[in-house]
């Protein structure tokens, strides 16, 4: 699989921009394609794009998801990850808050076709994982739960019996989940409660008993993993940090709040290569940057000196 460079920010609609190489011609040349999801609460939908090398983009087409959004024009999911791109590039897979399911596709360059749509086992379905033939699903209705799927051969998404579990509390809002790169850990921010959870995974693809970890600066917003397996979380904070995972579920912390010099940062992306991270400020409408080089992860403009570890 080819390499690429891409930014996941978040789009004028509901959903996240996700952009993926069209052919191994089209990768060279710094082409791919961009998805951008509606929300609509009537008839969700899929909009595409081919991205230029110069960062153009031209519409390739919509494609419904087989169900409905949840409506709302200012950040109405309150969440990251509402689409999320297979670690393959040819699957895609949908939220759809609205009706309580989620959908996948198979991802043809700027081109989708359904395949399915599955209960979501919780209401309010806003942010969804992927790591290998595992997909979780983050439903922020009530009280919050996490449900899984196998992902089949063809695509299909399979429910896995008795995965589905509540969160740590009471109106969490929970706004974001990740699996691990090596499928053994879920972990999900719980944006007004300022903590984060941490599920084991275990081999059949249910979870274990929920570990409620303090978060190392308030408003976790968004979880991500390096590829080697550090979690880092940016909160509405304004601030970055990284975590160790422990068996037991607990996190250490590896480097505590550093702040992104921005204001209202929810949004972050890292890079396939592991190199950068990049958070959105939504209050002063700009991003942050972040390299990360071993054991170290400092400004990217290299103009400050605080350095931060990711592990």
């Amino acid at each position: 699989m080819i390499n690429f460079r891409f930014f996941l920010t978040a789009g004028l609609l509901a959903g996240v921009v996700l952009a993926m190489p069209l052919s191994r011609a089209a990768a060279q040349d710094g082409q791919g394609a961009v998805f951008v999801m509606t929300n609509a609460a009537s008839d969700n939908q899929i909009y595409a794009y081919i991205r230029r090398a110069d960062g153009s983009l031209e519409s390739s087409g919509s494609f419904a998801t087989g169900g409905n959004g949840s409506g709302g024009t200012l950040d109405p999911l309150h969440s990251q990850r509402s689409l999320t791109l297979s670690a393959d590039h040819r699957l895609l897979f949908a939220v759809n808050a609205g009706s309580g399911t989620v959908s996948s596709f198979a991802a043809d360059g700027a081109s989708l076709t359904q395949l399915d749509t599955e209960g979501a086992d919780g209401s309010s379905p806003i942010s969804i994982t992927q790591a290998g033939d595992l997909d979780y699903v983050l439903n922020s209705g009530g009280n919050g739960s996490v449900s899984g799927f196998h992902i089949l051969g063809n695509g299909h998404l399979r429910p896995i019996k008795d995965s589905t579990h509540n969160l740590s509390g009471t109106a969490p809002a929970p706004t974001d989940v990740a699996l691990s790169p090596n499928g053994q850990f879920l972990v999900v921010a719980e944006n007004a409660a300022n903590m984060i959870d941490v599920f084991r995974v275990y081999p059949n693809g249910t979870l274990s008993d929920v570990v409620a970890d303090p978060s190392a600066s308030a408003l976790p917003f968004d979880v991500a993993f390096t590829p080697s397996g550090a979690l880092i979380v940016d909160g509405t904070s304004n601030s970055i940090y990284s975590y160790q995972i422990k068996w037991n579920q607990s996190l250490q912390t590896i480097t505590g709040a550093l702040p992104t010099e921005g204001l209202g940062s929810c949004w972050s992306v890292i890079l396939p290569n592991g190199r950068f991270v990049y958070t959105d400020n939504a209050g002063t409408s700009n991003q942050s940057g972040f390299a990360i080089g071993g054991q170290r992860f400092s400004y990217a403009n290299g103009e400050r000196d605080r350095q931060f570890q990711p592990g």
